[in-house]
């Protein structure tokens, strides 16, 4: 297995363009196919509008993209299939959440949900909401998928301004470092409390991770390579 590529990225430009995804369009009869055997082991899944990259380019601290539309069952087709499209990569945002005392402070996904019992930060595919005209919002991504995933809003944390683009062969994981003034047990007190009152929250517990002795297999290796280069690094 190549070991992930980690750029620290200052600037992005990421580009929304109307264009065909030709994998899509020619095996529409069986990804229709593949989506009705995954609802009915997730009922919850919707096949709702996301953005998927292509043309990465790293330039110094400056990345720049192009992002097209598709609907999540193809995208889920893809990634299940082994990635046909080469061309192709999920690259979307993640905010690091950092306490006070230096643990970082992940999500175990809901047993409904596409990537059940993944553990990794708040993040998401990017979809059309994202877009503010006609560039892909990756900011707001994180903004978002944060308070929807954990009830923390901006006013509660800061904001690294860089990225840590983390690359392997078929996603770009964009992680921004998101600080809080708790330590980690008050956070994932706070993180539970919010999950308790949701009906069908995305997340079914909170991990810590205070070194790399927490690492576990149910994270991807673009987290676990983030967190090895952190840790390495204090």
């Amino acid at each position: 297995m190549i070991s992930p590529t980690i750029h620290r990225i200052a600037t992005l430009d990421l580009a929304v363009k109307t264009m065909t995804w030709p994998f899509a369009e020619e095996r529409r009869a069986d990804i229709a196919a593949h989506f009705a055997e995954k609802q009915r082991e997730r009922p919850q899944l919707w096949n709702g509008r996301i953005l998927l990259g292509r043309d990465p380019v790293f330039d110094r601290d400056h990345f720049a993209a192009t992002y097209f539309e598709t609907d999540f069952a193809s995208f889920l087709a893809w990634r299940d299939w082994g990635f046909p499209d080469k061309a192709v990569f999920n690259g979307f945002g993640m905010g690091a959440l950092r306490a006070s005392d230096g643990a970082f402070v992940m999500g175990v996904m809901g047993h409904h949900t596409a990537n059940a019992g993944r553990i990794y930060f708040p993040s998401g595919t990017p979809d059309p909401d994202d877009v503010r005209d006609d560039r892909l919002d990756m900011s707001g991504s994180v903004v978002r998928e944060v308070e929807e995933e954990t009830g923390l809003i901006a006013a509660d944390y800061r904001a690294e301004a860089d990225w840590h683009c983390v690359v392997t062969a078929a996603a770009i994981a964009l992680i921004r470092i998101i600080d809080l003034d708790m330590p980690a047990e008050a956070i994932r007190t706070q993180i539970e409390a919010n999950l308790a009152a949701q009906t069908e929250p995305e997340l079914s517990g909170v991990h810590l991770v205070r070194g790399t002795s927490d690492l576990t297999p149910s994270m991807p290796r673009f987290v676990t390579s983030f967190i090895e280069q952190q840790f390495a690094s204090r």
